[in-house]
């Protein structure tokens, strides 16, 4: 084989309360990407729907990854069972995770781009060294090495990133959820919204911002969903970067009204989620964005969807 297609999911980061530490895949929407075996140490990389990608691999969320994979292949500690001839990739991608949208664009590119070069060459990375290289692509787009976004894309489902120096990822069993994304058509970047945030924390909301990571942890892994609920609380983060995106507060008090167990941000925004137990609620909260933003005039799309447990998939 010698090329592979991928589909490579949106993710929410953070979980409202999990800065930087957790992060869940999701079914919709989601990149498709196609990898290509070459027989020179180089990484192509190829936009087919006319975003303004980088074609310079070292400036591309997908090609930074393969450029790191490519110098450990040809390391001296590169795996045992690497090709003994030498090998690139030309990757092509078909972008619907719109970048800026707060729903892990640039991980998508990331995570796609390593998870279908590994396929190539028959697994002989880890899922670890997977999310290694892939963090190099969000270095790229924010400035940061933040895996909440990578690592449910690699792995799929929901996951704790207890540590990136040294790494150490914990995936957690969530109980069937649905989840409901509105995205306004406005950009908030990755690099701005982190500028914005405060340098320093009091302790008291420190103390309440742990109780709520710790509750929704032992939520998702009880499949408490009344715990959830009450869990899905920032009393850091979401202050200051809810004032990026209209609309925000009419959204989340009404979509809680309607039944909704809590959300907020994805990401960095402007997409904003809501976690529900039902199908139908989540169809009542999309109604619910849609109507805010409509009343407001700003153009919207919306997504109901349910968490991805497999996360890259190998499709063709």
């Amino acid at each position: 084989m010698n090329k592979v297609t991928v589909q490579c999911p949106g993710t929410v980061a953070n979980l409202v309360c999990g800065f930087d530490i957790l992060g869940m895949a999701l079914n919709a929407p989601y990149d498709i990407m196609e990898v290509r075996l070459i027989d020179e140490p180089r990484v192509i990389i190829i936009s087919k729907d006319g975003f303004p990608l980088p074609s310079d691999p070292a400036q591309n969320t997908a090609g930074a990854p393969l450029l790191e994979m490519l110098e450990e292949l040809n390391g001296d500690t590169g795996p045992a069972n690497r090709p003994t001839h030498p090998v690139g990739f030309e990757v092509s991608i078909t972008k619907k995770i719109k970048p800026g949208s707060g729903l892990g664009s640039s991980a998508a590119s990331a995570a796609g781009a390593v998870v279908a070069a590994n396929h190539l060459l028959g697994n002989i990375f880890s899922k670890e060294d997977l999310v290694r290289f892939a963090l190099f692509g969000e270095k790229v787009a924010s400035g940061v090495k933040h895996a909440d976004n990578i690592t449910p894309c690699i792995y799929g489902g929901v996951t704790l990133i207890r540590s990136i120096f040294p790494l150490d990822i914990v995936p957690i069993a969530a109980p069937a959820l649905h989840v409901t994304v509105v995205h306004p058509q406005i950009e908030v970047r990755t690099s701005d919204a982190r500028q914005i945030l405060r340098k320093q924390v009091l302790l008291k909301d420190a103390i309440r911002q742990w109780g709520n990571i710790a509750g929704l942890v032992a939520g998702f892994m009880g499949h408490d969903y009344d715990l959830i609920g009450r869990s899905l609380e920032d009393v850091i983060i979401e202050p200051v970067r809810s004032m990026l995106i209209p609309g925000f507060d009419a959204i989340k008090q009404c979509c809680k009204e309607a039944g909704a167990l809590g959300g907020g941000i994805s990401g960095s925004g402007p997409s904003i989620f809501m976690l529900s137990r039902d199908e139908s609620t989540a169809r009542k909260v999309e109604n619910i964005m849609k109507d805010i933003y409509t009343r407001i005039g700003l153009d919207h799309h919306t997504y109901v969807t349910t968490i991805n447990q497999q996360g890259v998939k190998v499709v063709a």
